[in-house]
């Protein structure tokens, strides 16, 4: 085990400047006599600020060519690859997840910079026929202005990267809001941003609550758009806020990701993918596996093999060689998560491995016997516990996993192609995996739910992702 204490100390961004006295404090969630981070709790002072310096900044931006935008975003990434150890380090300080994953995401958020870079030599926009004579049409995508980004602390550097970036691309300034408990990830990322040459303003960073800083920049006016991530509660609230000044808002919220298992599925494969999708990333994932529908034949082989795969798992401090499951991110959330595994058994649920906690670290918990609107399984929980429910059939299964106010992923194993293609067509949800984990997303192609899970209005990652960041204009020209 590491036994180096690192502190990071994370800052506010404002107009290319580092600001602001650090004092929140971070402790590690594995080792919780260690500070990980200290930042900022900032005012809407800052905030104040932070838009100013934007607002001036972004005209220049904009008129900066689009691969000179886009080489930037390339630099960056090398400059984060450099440092991809070190920031893994601090990532699992903070949030709580293994090395592993850790060092998977930075190469994640190396990777959509990479990406998005790439983009800055991709035409845009469009040459169209026009049935008026002596008269050409092209249509051309322009910046909203200036946007404010809120992330969460699950994925601290992968979700403000794919953020960022795209907004960053298409010519926007960015204030950024991360989320309180991981400051010193999206520190980095700013980091190699600017010393890849970003210039002042472009970027800003504010630290502090969600109820100052996340409330200032959804109720200034010079925001053109908002981009979430977070609670289905407080996207809502967002929402309202900002539909009501007719600014752009895209909103990632929730999932109760279901994944159906049929009779003709291997039930050692089948739960091989539930567990690395409830259990990978200690479940504290938006698209993390929580409900499983089970037909008849394959039911009891399931629940035993998920039992056995989530004993496999080895939970507790992420820079642990043996450690195969990170820690929970904090006290608040591991009491959520005992309360869903102990109320689902007082009301008759049958707890059949898992559920013990040792500090932050929480054994993975697989549930049975319990009943479909128990809210073990209507309400999001976001750790490692999952519910395993009967199913009479492939129907029962669909209209059971459709069965739910949310629709971000859901997933089926099976050998049939012809169930799998009904059910990809037929299922509720943004994302559909069929043999696979419901948590794990390519970064080149488009991500975001229906129902309570989403605004269902624009796409984030891959290319689309530049939609939200940009309005569209077409332009005749007569000769």
């Amino acid at each position: 085990m590491s036994t180096v204490q690192t502190t990071t100390r994370a800052r506010n961004l404002i107009g290319g400047e580092w600001v602001g006295d650090a004092d929140f404090e971070r402790r590690n969630p594995a080792r919780p006599d260690e500070v990980a981070s200290v930042a900022p709790s900032s005012s809407a002072d800052q905030v104040d600020e932070a838009i100013t310096a934007a607002v001036d900044a972004q005209p220049g931006w904009a008129a900066l060519p689009l691969p000179a935008r886009g080489a930037i975003l390339l630099a960056a990434g090398e400059i984060l690859r450099e440092r991809r150890s070190d920031v893994a380090a601090d990532l699992v300080r903070e949030e709580g997840k293994t090395l592993a994953e850790a060092t998977g995401e930075v190469g994640r958020a190396i990777d959509v910079l990479r990406f998005f870079g790439g983009l800055g030599w991709a035409a845009s926009g469009q040459v169209l026929p026009s049935a008026t004579p002596g008269t050409t049409i092209h249509t051309r995508r322009e910046p909203l202005g200036v946007v404010g980004l809120i992330t969460p602390w699950n994925f601290p550097i992968a979700i403000p990267a794919w953020k960022t970036a795209p907004a960053l691309l298409a010519g926007n300034s960015v204030v950024l809001k991360p989320a309180e408990l991981t400051p010193a990830s999206a520190s980095h990322l700013a980091a190699a941003l600017v010393e890849a040459g970003l210039p002042a303003g472009v970027l800003n960073i504010v630290h502090g609550k969600g109820s100052i800083v996340g409330d200032a920049l959804a109720h200034d006016r010079r925001i053109a758009g908002l981009s979430f991530t977070g609670s289905t509660a407080v996207g809502l609230g967002l929402h309202g806020v900002l539909s009501a000044r007719r600014a752009r808002v895209q909103l990632e919220m929730g999932g109760k990701n279901a994944v159906l298992v049929l009779d003709d599925a291997d039930p050692h494969r089948a739960a091989q993918v539930v567990a690395a999708g409830g259990f990978g990333l200690t479940g504290q994932a938006c698209t993390a596996t929580s409900r499983v529908y089970a037909t008849p034949g394959v039911l009891s082989a399931l629940v035993d093999e998920l039992g056995a795969a989530a004993r496999a798992h080895t939970p507790g401090d992420g820079l642990d060689a043996g450690t195969t499951m990170g820690v929970v991110v904090s006290e608040q959330q591991l009491e959520k998560d005992l309360e869903a595994i102990s109320g689902a058994a007082s009301r008759g649920g049958r707890l059949v491995t898992g559920g013990r906690a040792e500090g932050l670290a929480l054994s993975p918990a697989v549930l049975t016997d319990v009943a479909g609107d128990d809210p073990v399984v209507t309400e999001e929980v976001f750790g490692p516990v999952v519910a395993v429910l009967p199913t009479d059939d492939y129907e029962s299964g669909l209209a059971a996993v459709n069965d739910s106010p949310y629709g971000l992923t859901a997933g089926i194993v099976t050998d049939s192609l012809a169930r799998a293609t009904d059910f990809s067509e037929r299922v509720q949800a943004g994302v559909v995996k069929v043999n696979r984990p419901t948590a794990g997303l390519d970064l080149n192609v488009p991500f975001g739910g229906v129902k309570d899970s989403s605004t269902n209005t624009f796409r984030e990652q891959g290319a689309t992702a530049l939609d939200f960041f940009t309005w569209g204009k077409t332009v005749y020209t007569g000769v």
